[in-house]
């Protein structure tokens, strides 16, 4: 995995907004609507040339799909294993229940398209029959870098974590949470080994981490969600057994969507199970308002030598671009905090596009966020190696 040798480089967290043809594809497929395969596999191909060029004229270095076929950054697995159905029933996060009006005005905006409430659950064993879900993403994405005169100092891909997919994708059939989740984490492990065998760094997306202390687990008290979440972990470090740490970058969030966030477990609390992690980079949002002033913890709970931290320096859930001088305190400030100029890298704090048919953020908009951190860690960068 690269590091910051001589700059700070650029990344981001994976999702990226689809073309409004290839979307509406996507949300009637994820509805259970039947669709047109080939139409979606000619309109994906296109999309992820335009993405790929996008980034990379946008001065992205270590840059991905988009995500382009995927309706979701985890309900896409549902497309891929067998033992999925029904439907699950997750309960509201708390923010639903305590600012009623604010869950009201933000369904009333339309940002967003499918119902990730009532998703499939597992009513069998999890399986994946085959690879070809995963392999038709990834030959997608190597036939769009091929088409291209620039190129990525390096390649991600996202996948879910098995502790997110079991909170989001409820069981069924298990007899315990903890089953259901070392259930999936082998399953998932046979694709992250895919991703990485095919030359990626292998981006795990978590949420679990943040947002399940206010979902999943908001009946129990800190130390127990703490307990689930490092059962969450190991399950998740079983799937990467055979992936060197230098080869993973874990991201852990607290949900990619404009709400109050008062309840969100504070960074602090969580960062030493981040740290369990198998995972040669560790990516945490710093650039929200409810987070930002946490990135200072890494002082006092310092950073493993193994990992380097992909700051979130730009928000993905309003539409103000962030002016490239923030953009370049921000870092400096993460740089302080870790303590090493190589181990900090520009990244958003989530993707632009976790659910397909979210217009939380405007795509023109996305395009002069990373450019305005390309240009923030210039300044940043400049500022550190002169």
């Amino acid at each position: 995995m690269k590091r910051s040798t001589d700059r700070i480089l650029t990344t981001h967290m994976g999702s990226l907004p689809r073309p409004d043809m290839l979307a509406d594809l996507l949300v009637a497929q994820a509805e259970g609507k039947e669709v047109d395969a080939a139409r979606i596999a000619a309109l994906t191909d296109e999309a992820m040339d335009y993405i790929v060029r996008r980034q990379l004229d946008c001065g992205v270095d270590v840059g991905n799909d988009g995500e382009m076929p995927r309706s979701t950054f985890f309900g896409y697995i549902t497309g891929r294993m067998s033992g999925f159905g029904g439907r699950s029933n997750r309960r509201p996060i708390l923010d639903m229940q305590h600012f009623p009006k604010w869950w009201q005005n933000y369904q009333a905006r339309g940002v967003r398209r499918l119902n990730v409430y009532g998703f499939p659950a597992a009513i069998g064993p999890v399986r994946y029959e085959s690879l070809e879900g995963a392999k038709a993403e990834l030959d997608a994405f190597a036939r769009a870098l091929k088409r291209q005169t620039k190129r990525f100092a390096e390649t991600f891909v996202t996948a879910v974590s098995p502790g997110f997919a079991a909170c989001s994708l409820q069981s069924q059939h298990y007899d315990s949470h903890e089953a259901y989740v070392f259930a999936l984490a082998r399953e998932l492990g046979r694709e992250y080994r895919f991703i990485v065998a095919e030359g990626h760094v292998l981006q795990i997306d978590s949420p679990d981490l943040g947002i399940e202390r206010a979902g999943y687990f908001q009946d129990e008290p800190l130390p127990k969600f703490i307990e689930a979440m490092e059962m969450h972990v190991a399950a998740l470090n079983e799937a990467l057994a055979d992936i060197p740490p230098e080869r993973v970058r874990f991201h852990a969030c607290w949900g990619n969507r404009d709400s109050p966030h008062v309840n969100d477990v504070p960074a602090p609390d969580v960062l030493p199970v981040c740290y369990q992690v198998k995972a040669g980079a560790l990516c945490l949002p710093f650039a929200n308002p409810r987070h930002s002033h946490e990135v200072e913890a890494f002082r006092t709970r310092k950073l493993p030598d193994r990992m380097t931290l992909v700051c979130g320096v730009v928000e993905s859930t309003h539409n103000y671009v962030e002016h490239p001088q923030v953009i370049a305190e921000r870092l400096e400030r993460a740089v302080r905090a870790v303590g090493d100029r190589e181990r900090v890298i520009a990244g958003t704090d989530c993707g632009f596009g976790t659910i397909v048919g979210d217009t939380q953020v405007s795509e023109d908009v996305v395009w002069a966020k990373l450019e305005a951190m390309r240009d923030g860690a210039a300044i940043a960068s400049k500022r550190r190696w002169g």
